[in-house]
């Protein structure tokens, strides 16, 4: 006996949909029609059966269900609203409900869901209110439950705050009341499924084809660097397509909070923290986790985001042959990076003297990068510094590229240009011993690049 057949027999047995199902469509109330008939199949068809079958069949076998659930009981919708229906159902079962037209939507980069009854989304750097809505807080919570439950994290009164990924690998955070006064509330970091390359970010003019080249020779030099920028900045698509440039032939071990990553080599082991269970035990952390790659004969490292006192394993990683790592740190200046890296330092070797730390950072970082998102919502390369040493109990630094902004245009763009200070950087050397040509004339001040 086919899902349908099965349905059928219990649906004359129970005299069909409950009778509030065409007040409510006579009514023209579309989600309390779709919340209906959802349990309806809920309670009908028997779940287990459904693992058995192919996403495709399933989808066809809920189409062919919620058919004959519309025409038994003579609800009376145009074609749209069937289609529609039939659609967010298998959604429902099979999916995210609400959020799966926005996640199949190429153009959002964030989803903020700020309660049951406000969605935000983000388009090309602007946050735009749309019309999805969840049926009440019980069904915004079940499709968090049904998220987090798949990454075997949990989300309740005791544990109210999560991360957690989606199965093509966006980022999500959730976090409930009491902590969210009015409602559960859910941020999605959107990933694409074609990760962006060097040569996007140049036709993008987030850097320059000059800057594209230093970066694709930093990669391949394994020279360390540290990506630095505020929240949605683009920091891990810059890591991102850096590491497009290391060796096949290396062996990388990635650690992250939630993993996002999207490396594409063959030989890369990825790491993910395990948060504390509920009686407060078997918590893994970033630091312990840093130190344990140590043990795995890692050519690199990279950290999706340093916070906390791994910052001090992760530069004696960087400074005893684990060359070529990288890292992601919240700062909104190169300068600031460097200054958070010393208090991370400092959370795990607090009688370290902040003379050592700094020799510590300077030794260990190469390169730093600084991506920012502009006021029109573009995000860019601003700066590329390279670390140079120690001058007393200072770390010297010396800007290679930036971004100059000039003004704003009518519409809100952001009007300036990419130019190189005219400083020659020292890591040039070290590209030429990897075979890397850099001309001379990429570092030219008086070139403008908008």
């Amino acid at each position: 006996m086919t899902l349908r057949d099965r349905l059928a027999t219990t649906a004359s047995s129970q005299g069909g949909l409950p009778a509030a199902v065409p007040r409510a469509a006579a009514a023209g109330n579309y989600s309390q029609l779709k919340h209906r008939i959802h349990q309806a199949l809920l309670d009908r068809v028997d779940l287990e059966s459904l693992q058995l079958l192919s996403q495709e069949q399933i989808r066809d076998e809920l189409k062919m269900l919620v058919e004959h659930l519309l025409e038994e009981e003579t609800v009376v919708i145009n074609e749209a609203e069937r289609r529609n229906l039939t659609r967010d159902i298998q959604n429902e079962m099979l999916g995210f409900g609400p959020l799966e037209l926005l996640l199949a939507d190429p153009t959002v980069s964030d989803i903020l869901v700020n309660t049951h009854s406000q969605v935000y989304v983000e388009r090309r750097g602007k946050l735009e209110l749309t019309d999805v809505r969840f049926s009440d807080d019980a069904h915004l919570m079940k499709i968090i439950d049904k998220i987090v439950s798949r990454v075997g994290r949990r989300i309740d009164e005791s544990c109210p705050m999560v991360d957690a990924r989606l199965p093509d690998g966006s980022r999500v955070n959730a976090i409930i009341p009491p902590l969210a006064i009015d409602g559960p509330v859910m941020s999605i970091r959107r990933f694409s499924a074609e990760p962006l390359r060097l040569h996007d970010l140049v036709e993008y003019k987030s850097m320059t084809s000059a800057m594209a080249d230093i970066l694709q020779g930093l990669g391949k030099a394994e020279i360390n660097i540290l990506i630095s920028g505020g929240t949605g900045s683009g920091k891990t698509t810059m890591l991102n397509v850096i590491s497009g440039f290391i060796s096949p032939e290396e062996r990388i071990v990635t650690i992250e909070d939630a993993a996002e990553l999207q490396l594409q080599q063959p030989h890369v082991v990825r790491l993910e923290t395990r948060p504390a269970n509920i009686e407060g035990n078997g918590e893994v952390t970033q630091r312990a986790l840093v130190r344990n790659a140590l043990r795995m004969r890692p050519d690199r490292i990279i950290l999706g985001e340093v916070r906390g006192g791994e910052a001090l394993d992760m530069l004696q990683a960087m400074n005893t042959g684990h060359e070529g790592s990288m890292a992601t740190i919240h700062a909104n200046t190169p300068r600031d990076a460097l200054t958070r890296l010393e208090n991370m330092i400092s959370m795990a070797a607090a009688s370290l003297p902040s003379k050592a730390m700094r020799q510590q950072i300077s030794s260990a970082i190469g390169v730093v990068l600084q991506v920012s998102r502009l006021t029109d919502g573009k995000r860019k390369l601003v700066s590329m510094q390279e670390v140079t040493g120690m001058e007393g109990d200072v770390i010297t630094m010396q800007e290679i590229f930036q971004f100059k902004q000039t003004g704003l245009g009518e519409n809100g763009t952001v009007i300036g240009h990419f130019c190189a200070t005219g400083i020659r950087p020292r890591f040039v050397d070290r590209l030429r011993t990897y075979g890397i040509s850099v001309p001379d004339n990429l570092f030219d001040p008086t070139r403008q690049f908008s």
